[in-house]
């Protein structure tokens, strides 16, 4: 069904204001500490927005409702936000400190004061690796919905929704970023919360009827008390590696850490990080009661449920928008920007992170100029922008399951990054040589895990990746080290 004049106009206006918004308040970006960190003095509850958008793609606006849709579907996915929220205090309480010790601009620049630049250099490009192909993915996700919604070529949606995005993160960098993040988290939980609207509006008993759908099927189910490693949504799986998960993306990851830094004080970014986790809860929370809505409907409305009976749990969603929502009062329109919203929050701060970690830590120069720096640095954006557009491109003929993908290349990658900065503060007689041989048995220890096992039928849950390589790079590097002879131990 092609989208209708007012709702394509309504789409139309929220990019226009994103990008005008952008502009505006970036325009006084002239160096990097403006370009790059919004000239470190924006308040906690703009950090805090930023945070939580940015965490939000269109993978948890699209794909968790879709655990819940799902036939056997359930809310145990909740589980892993127990282990979210304790990992926000444990990096507040050991993490943060450092990172409000002098003037850096990067994460991996304390790796550096620790081990040297070889590990800065290594963990950075594992960063850059990481960031760029779970948020292609991302950006993939969102292209599908454009495509349906305007029925136009996938390579054509994800080359659109990219150039906007290098638009207004090019021009107003970190400010830009935030405050749009802040925007567009706005937007697109009134989208979610619209479609609920509409869902239990058609419904018999409105809101009861979803309700009662959700006891019928145990749905509601919170709880997975199971010892198994092949699962994603147990317990123990949310508290191990939803703890080791948190340490790593919001710990030391460069896109969040990049936040951190652009609070007034070290106080303030504590509470717009642990704050960050109680939304991120009540978020997950919603959206798949949204999916458990969505299930209750096409249930009900079987002619409508079997056109969806075979589809993928991606794009129940999108099919949802473009066939029952109300057409040609704006809802459509405004929706659709909500999607867009939640995509364009992440990549946004993929980008000006990606350009920060190049410019500060892979070739940093002392005799470079402010204007040059600032130069490089939006050259940067745009590129890795075309390199994510392209990497979201090749997905299509690959992907399965994209939450399980972006969430499994983040804890994989976080893992390594959080080994080292545990290895710092664990051990300090361990040297740069110990730190790389550690980090590279870890890696090799989880493409084996990701790639090798599931071969032979064996297969080891996501959540488990960050502590499996946090963990291993630790120990390795510390025995490695301790067989060196004395002098390379530093």
């Amino acid at each position: 069904m092609p989208i209708e004049l007012v709702d394509l106009l309504v789409f139309v206006a929220y990019l226009a204001l994103v990008v005008a918004l952008g502009f505006w308040v970036g325009k006084g970006s002239k160096d990097l500490n403006s370009y790059l960190l919004g000239g470190r003095d924006l308040p906690w509850w703009g950090v805090l927005g930023s945070i939580v958008a940015t965490e939000t793609s269109t993978v948890t606006f699209l794909s968790v409702p879709g655990w819940t849709f799902a036939q056997g579907g359930n809310m145990t996915f909740m589980q892993l936000t127990i282990g979210y929220i304790i990992g926000r205090f444990l990096v507040t309480l050991v993490l943060l400190p450092g990172y409000f010790q002098g003037k850096v601009f990067s994460a991996y620049e304390l790796l550096e004061q620790r081990f040297g630049k070889v590990t800065q250099q290594v963990a950075s490009v594992i960063f850059l690796i990481a960031r760029n192909f779970g948020d292609a993915l991302r950006l993939f996700l969102t292209a599908l919905v454009l495509q349906t919604m305007f029925d136009m070529s996938l390579g054509v949606s994800i080359v659109a929704i990219g150039i906007l995005t290098i638009a207004y993160t090019l021009v107003g960098g970190m400010k830009a970023v935030i405050w749009n993040d802040c925007l567009q988290l706005l937007v697109y939980l009134a989208g979610g919360v619209m479609i609920l609207l509409v869902i239990t509006g058609r419904l018999p008993s409105g809101l009861a009827s979803v309700i009662e759908f959700g006891r019928e099927t145990s749905r509601f189910q919170l709880l997975d008390l199971a010892f198994d490693y092949t699962k994603a949504n147990t317990l123990w799986a949310g508290l191990v590696g939803g703890v080791f998960l948190t340490l790593g993306t919001h710990g030391v990851d460069q896109m969040l850490v990049q936040r951190y830094l652009s609070a007034k004080s070290q106080r303030d970014a504590s509470v717009a990080l642990i704050t960050s986790g109680f939304i991120v809860a009540l978020q997950f929370a919603f959206f798949m009661f949204l999916g458990i809505a969505l299930a209750a409907f096409y249930q009900y409305f079987e002619e409508a449920g079997r056109a969806v009976a075979e589809m993928k749990t991606d794009r129940v969603l999108p099919h949802f928008i473009v066939n029952e929502l109300p057409a040609g009062i704006g809802l459509i329109g405004f929706v659709l920007a909500g999607v867009f919203a939640a995509a364009m929050s992440t990549l946004s701060s993929s980008l000006n992170s990606s350009a920060a970690v190049v410019v500060t830590d892979l070739f940093p120069q002392k005799d470079r100029t402010a204007a040059s720096s600032l130069r490089w640095s939006r050259i940067l954006t745009a590129c890795f922008g075309i390199v994510q557009m392209i990497i979201a491109y090749l997905a299509s003929f690959a992907t399965r399951s994209v939450i399980n993908e972006v969430l499994g290349i983040a804890g994989m990658t976080v893992g390594l990054l959080l080994g080292l900065f545990a290895l710092s503060k664990l051990n300090p007689r361990c040297g740069e040589i110990g730190a790389i041989a550690g980090l590279i048995f870890s890696a090799c220890l989880l493409l084996i895990i990701k790639l090798l096992l599931p071969i032979f039928d064996i297969n080891i849950a996501w959540p488990w990746y960050a502590f499996i390589g946090s963990s291993s790079t630790v120990i390795v590097a510390s025995i490695f080290n301790s067989l060196l002879p004395s002098k390379t131990h530093s």
